[in-house]
């Protein structure tokens, strides 16, 4: 009977020192238990309001994140560069009838919750048009050859222009003409600024 309960009162004692116990009886000094309060609309507001975070769903903490736009980007700049419509020239008119090569890539980058776009390309522009040689209206095709350019270097974009085989079109004929399409750099540099403003903004 004696062991028996000098067990029980250890029992007890284990059982008084337990957590639980500790709560239900540390009633004085317990932290008061929270109150509900209701909130005022500008706290609603304020709760609602979130900053704005760039890139996907998934990435709400604004790390890394590389976006490929090489689809978007390439119907965009034959779209852009198609829509010049004719030059007039001197002695005749041409017109960038279609963008027959558009190499590179474009990417949209996300880091630190910024947003950071950049681009290369190089360009192929099929280019057709007729001009007035010797009284007589002659059509003349060619190519205009964009070396690569990137995003940012468009002040320093250049042309190179290749005319179709035209036997009965004589050296300084095809000079002149090939210093005409060279105008097209203008309005071909006008839709790249558009282009890449455009990117810029997605």
């Amino acid at each position: 009977m004696e062991n028996g309960g000098v067990s029980s009162e250890k029992q007890q004692e284990a059982a008084g020192s337990s957590y639980t116990y500790w709560v239900r009886e540390a009633t004085v000094d317990a932290a008061p238990l929270p109150v509900p309060k209701k909130l005022n609309q500008n706290e609603i507001i304020s709760n609602q309001s979130q900053p704005t975070v760039l890139g996907s769903v998934w990435n709400r903490a604004g790390t890394w994140e590389e976006k490929n736009l090489n689809k978007w980007a390439s119907d965009r700049i034959k779209e852009l560069l198609t829509s010049v419509g004719y030059m007039e020239f001197s002695g005749g008119k041409a017109e960038i009838a279609e963008v027959s090569n558009c190499s590179g890539d474009a990417f949209l980058v996300t880091v630190r919750n910024r947003k950071r776009v950049g681009y290369n390309y190089e360009l192929t522009l099929k280019v057709k048009g007729e001009w007035i040689i010797g009284g007589e209206k002659k059509m003349v095709k060619g190519h205009i050859d964009i070396p690569e350019f990137s995003y940012g270097e468009l002040d320093e974009l250049q042309m190179q222009v290749r005319l179709s085989e035209e036997k009965d079109l004589l050296q300084p004929d095809k000079v002149q003409i090939s210093q005409d399409l060279k105008l097209f750099l203008s309005p071909v540099r006008e839709k790249l600024v558009q282009f890449e403003q455009e990117l810029k903004d997605r």
